[in-house]
């Protein structure tokens, strides 16, 4: 064990005072604390009738995110060969549409990008009148469905590189505008390394901003009525030839719903915050085909897409589907993805994410969520950095409203504990496949008391902090620990969990 972490250790953790307290009691101004802001719910991760593997229209996706309560959305329909030569024009038409019928939702056309080397990241930026000429320049270049790059090896990887690179220099030359990249579904395939994850990051730090803590398709693994059922997050799987060969097997499959990277106290996401480096976590739908729905697509031809480039308009058939491949939700229905805004704007929630001013929550666990840090003076929230003196108090305030309406599992879901998660930040690794942090540990654990609609705050002080170090929050209904989903008997509403990004704590 390192000096760093035996200091942190000593004089962060375990002197801590921590208490549930009602509001009034707490002698601190949370607004002050954790700042001003409106949260909004969105998700940057959904297919349309572009897609090869979906149905919905444009309209539909915005109609169904409004419907449970989102308030932004990006389309992110699969590269593909006939999709970069048929479908992006006719996507941004729909989209603009969309965007005149739903003024009040922030939405953008972006693309679910097949990286060269790895898997899948969400791609999406602000071209005005270029957007569609920029979309496809990006994916004509780039996508591994298009140039044959598709093999885990060197030449794939420095093409993903290059990829970044021309997303900065695009942004430099006012070409685009707020390029984002996150990466989905991380180790569903096992197909992304750690050493991948971390040249993405540092190759365009401010434009690959983090990747999907839990990925989409939450509803797949709900018990089917054939006995069919899959996995949460379509996670049933194991090492193929462009797998790292380094994850164990467990790295395959959702704890909770949520990726082993980031459900693994001390695991992969921790070795990245580790750094000291901003690498945020979302969650989102993935929606293709959505549980409960009553459309369908008409029968067509096994060659559809490839001859059309776009599938037909789904019609109702009046009976909700359940069996596969209905396994997603809507935008905002199970997987909900918060972030902290001054404005409500397009501008407003890029400077949100960006900032890491991000909580995520599945089947409406709390309601809302505020973090905040103080000590030497100042103070910081999610995303946010807090520089202290050596030897300074150090105190997070979680406040968390609970649920109190039924969520789509049929009930009111009762928060039954908080984890303050802590670790210190002891720099560059020497390794970049390095996917453990061997000093972060669950810290602190409250049991709230439960009645719906209630505010609980809690307090955690680190007493005279030694090293620089970081803070994150987690929440359950249940567990301790998040546990294996069983493949083909999850069901999503029994095994809720929340995530908050993390604050830093520098120490001069």
């Amino acid at each position: 064990m390192t000096t760093d972490r035996r200091r942190f250790l000593k004089g962060a953790g375990l002197a801590a005072a921590a208490a549930g307290l009602p509001l009034p009691d707490l002698d601190v101004d949370l607004s002050r604390l954790c700042g001003r802001y409106q949260w909004l719910v969105g998700d940057h991760h959904t297919h349309s009738q572009y897609s090869y593997d979906a149905m919905y229209r444009i309209e539909q996706i915005a109609a169904g995110g409004r419907a449970h309560g989102a308030d932004w959305i990006v389309f992110t329909d699969h590269g593909h060969a006939e999709h970069e030569k048929v479908s992006v024009e006719p996507t941004e038409a729909d989209f603009l549409a969309a965007r005149r019928k739903y003024p009040e939702l922030l939405l953008w056309h972006g693309m679910e990008w097949n990286v060269p080397g790895a898997e899948h990241a969400t791609v999406f930026f602000q071209a005005g009148a270029d957007q569609a000429a920029k979309l496809r320049e990006f994916e004509r270049t780039f996508d591994w469905r298009l140039t044959n790059s598709e093999a885990s090896d060197p030449a794939n990887e420095a093409l993903a590189l290059r990829a970044l690179r021309w997303l900065a220099s695009e942004e430099q030359a006012k070409r685009i505008h707020a390029p984002v990249v996150l990466i989905n579904h991380p180790l569903r395939n096992g197909r992304v390394a750690p050493h991948e994850l971390r040249a993405y990051r540092d190759a365009a730090p401010h434009i690959v901003i983090g990747m999907e803590g839990a990925p989409g398709a939450q509803a797949d693994g709900f018990p089917k009525p054939l006995g069919n059922g899959g996995a949460r997050g379509g996670y049933a799987n194991s090492a193929g030839p462009n797998s790292w060969p380094g994850y164990p097997a467990e790295a395959y499959r959702t704890f909770g719903g949520w990726d082993w990277s980031t459900a693994k106290v001390g695991g992969l996401w921790d070795s990245l915050l580790a750094e000291g480096k901003p690498w945020w976590i979302t969650t989102n739908s993935d929606s293709h085909y959505n549980r409960g729905d009553t459309l369908v697509r008409p029968p067509v031809a096994g060659d559809w897409y490839d001859t059309h480039s776009k599938y037909p308009d789904p019609v109702d058939s009046g009976v909700p589907q359940l069996a596969p491949p209905y396994a997603d939700f809507f935008p905002g229905e199970f997987s909900r993805t918060h972030v902290g805004v001054t404005r409500r704007s397009l501008e407003g929630v890029l400077e949100g994410l960006r900032a890491g001013r991000i909580w995520l929550s599945h089947g409406g666990l709390v309601q809302a969520l505020d973090v905040g840090a103080y000590g030497g003076g100042s103070a910081a929230t999610l995303g946010g950095r807090l520089r202290v003196r050596r030897g300074s108090d150090v105190t997070l305030v979680v406040s968390a409203r609970l649920a109190s309406r039924p969520n789509g599992g049929g009930s009111v879901p009762r928060l039954a504990r908080l984890d303050v998660v802590a670790g210190p930040v002891t720099g560059p690794v020497t390794d970049p496949d390095t996917m453990t942090a061997p000093g972060t540990r669950v810290v602190e654990s409250f049991e709230p008391r439960w009645a719906p609609g209630r505010q609980v705050v809690f307090r955690h002080t680190f007493r005279n902090v030694r090293a620089p170090f970081y803070a994150r929050v987690r929440g359950s209904n249940g567990d301790a620990e998040p546990t294996p989903d069983v493949v083909g008997q999850a069901n999503p509403f029994e095994d809720l969990w929340m995530y908050a990004n993390p604050i830093f704590v520098d120490v001069c």
